[in-house]
């Protein structure tokens, strides 16, 4: 038989001490790798030669699963006690921030307290008020209840409503109770807001005035047009003209002295005589000065410079010579 002594049927033999290191090591390199990301090892390094070095060890590995085997070790596991221990011996000791410690208190409500609550106006001021009246007759001794005012954006019980809010009143070992009134800004002047706690009667009061909303002023309606009708709203005034320099004096003669055509007058202040009507067969041929007003039409005037036949003191100038 070739087996071993001491070894089973198919079992291989008894493995050696060397064998027994070796599966031990394998078995420490597969479970470094599952656990230890040597991207993240700072001591953790390769060389040159190709080979792989701690540094905290000072060690020489052949491979990463080496390496691995060895940070399971005993050796890496000890040296990493001792820098973490000297680390900490020299590190400064950091002051600890001083933590506040509050301590809760677990009280056990009795239920809601007995409430009476008056509406009233001021006909002076024409204000709205409101009067609470809290009864706590179950209180815990030296304390006061506390009231405050929530908007409805912080409340999450009912939809949000910007038009109204809420008041708070608080006292152990009540339950906390709210009323709703409108989000109005309250009048908070030292006569009209006041809070008062009666230790012997065990009432809190509050009373609470609203603030008196201004007018708004509407634009008047525009005035009515001529037929009764609204008129459309007045234009805007138009802004004045720009004033420039005055225009500068006329350089020509006096206007006395000019035609309506723009010459100047012949000397004598006489107008000349308008040129005769043109004479042919043209749209002004049958046109009589005068004939369409009634007037009779005025005598024909001869050209400036010419004399009519039979007038004047010149004689009528002879007949042409007969030429036959």
């Amino acid at each position: 038989m070739d087996r071993e002594w001491g070894s089973k049927p198919g079992g291989g033999g008894a493995a050696s001490a060397q064998n027994e290191a070796i599966d031990r090591r394998e078995r420490l390199r597969r479970l470094a790798l599952e656990t230890i990301d040597l991207a993240k090892d700072p001591y953790f390094m390769r060389n040159h030669l190709g080979s792989y070095e701690c540094k905290l060890c000072l060690t020489l590995h052949n491979n990463e699963g080496n390496y691995l085997a060895h940070t399971q070790g005993k050796r890496h596991q000890t040296n990493l006690a001792k820098r973490a221990a000297r680390e900490a011996k020299e590190a400064p000791a950091q002051p600890q921030p001083h933590k506040r410690k509050v301590s809760l208190k677990k009280n056990v409500k009795i239920g809601r307290p007995g409430y009476r609550v008056t509406k009233q106006f001021d006909p002076e001021t024409k204000q709205r008020s409101l009067l609470f009246q809290i009864e706590y007759p179950e209180i815990e001794d030296n304390t006061k209840p506390r009231h405050r005012f929530m908007s409805s954006f912080e409340q999450k019980l009912q939809p949000f409503d910007k038009r109204y809010q809420f008041l708070l009143f608080a006292a152990e070992p009540y339950e906390i109770i709210s009323f709703k009134v409108p989000s109005t800004e309250i009048d908070k002047s030292t006569p009209k807001f006041f809070s008062h706690w009666d230790p012997d009667s065990k009432m809190f009061t509050l009373q609470l005035y609203f603030k008196i909303k201004p007018p708004e002023a509407k634009p008047p309606p525009p005035p009515p047009a001529a037929n009764g009708t609204a008129g459309a709203p007045p234009a805007r005034p138009l802004p004045p003209p720009p004033q420039g320099p005055p225009p500068p004096p006329p350089q020509g003669p006096p206007p006395s002295s000019m035609m309506g055509n723009g010459r100047p007058m012949p000397p004598g202040g006489n107008m000349p005589a308008p040129p005769p009507p043109p004479v042919g067969g043209g749209p002004m041929a049958n046109f009589t000065p005068g004939g369409q007003m009634g007037r009779p039409p005025p005598p024909m005037m001869p050209p400036q410079g010419f004399q009519m036949q039979g007038q004047g003191p010149y004689p009528p100038p002879p007949p042409p010579p007969n030429m036959g």
